[in-house]
């Protein structure tokens, strides 16, 4: 009984090492962002916001704009500010999602903020990296003041006005 012990452990070892491939790399089992479910933490709504952009999904980014959203920006060139509502908003986002290779939106340090339990707004600087392909990348940075909204404190906050205030 004790010969067929090691035999045993032996066949165990080269099965176990049969199914390593030397030329492929393991897995990666780490998720590429964090999840970020709690929106009734204002932190999270930002989370879910840049998870939106990396993946490029409206859906999510959907969840996070309020129905009463408004958008607005300076639009220098005719020297105009320039609104719109969600249904605007989230035909531009979609478009942009669909245009581009890639988005990466880092959010920076808050610059201010005024809270309370059913609006919170914040203006905070943002990077934002587009790439339309592999010779044609944009960067966008600046501010973004956002004002969060919810019915109740018990609620999921959700982006009810953002004003703009980038180099783009």
């Amino acid at each position: 009984m004790r010969a067929l012990v090691p035999g045993l452990m032996l066949i165990l070892l080269f099965a176990d090492l049969s199914c390593l491939n030397p030329f492929a790399p393991r897995l990666d089992t780490t998720p590429a962002t964090e999840t970020c479910s709690d929106l009734t933490q204002v932190e999270n709504v930002f989370c879910v916001f840049r998870n939106a952009y990396t993946f490029k999904d409206t859906t999510l980014y959907g969840s996070i704009i309020a129905p009463d959203f408004t958008f607005s920006f300076r639009d220098y060139d005719h020297g105009v500010d320039v609104t719109w509502g969600r249904d605007d908003e989230m035909r531009s986002t979609y478009g942009l999602f669909q245009s581009v290779q890639s988005l990466t939106l880092i959010w920076n340090n808050e610059i201010s903020s005024d809270s309370g339990d059913t609006q919170w707004t914040i203006v905070r600087g943002f990077d934002l990296t587009v790439t339309f392909n592999a010779s044609d990348v944009e960067h966008v940075d600046g501010y973004a003041d956002l004002t969060f909204e919810r019915p109740t404190s018990k609620d999921p906050w959700k982006i009810g006005y953002w004003r703009d205030e980038s180099n783009f």
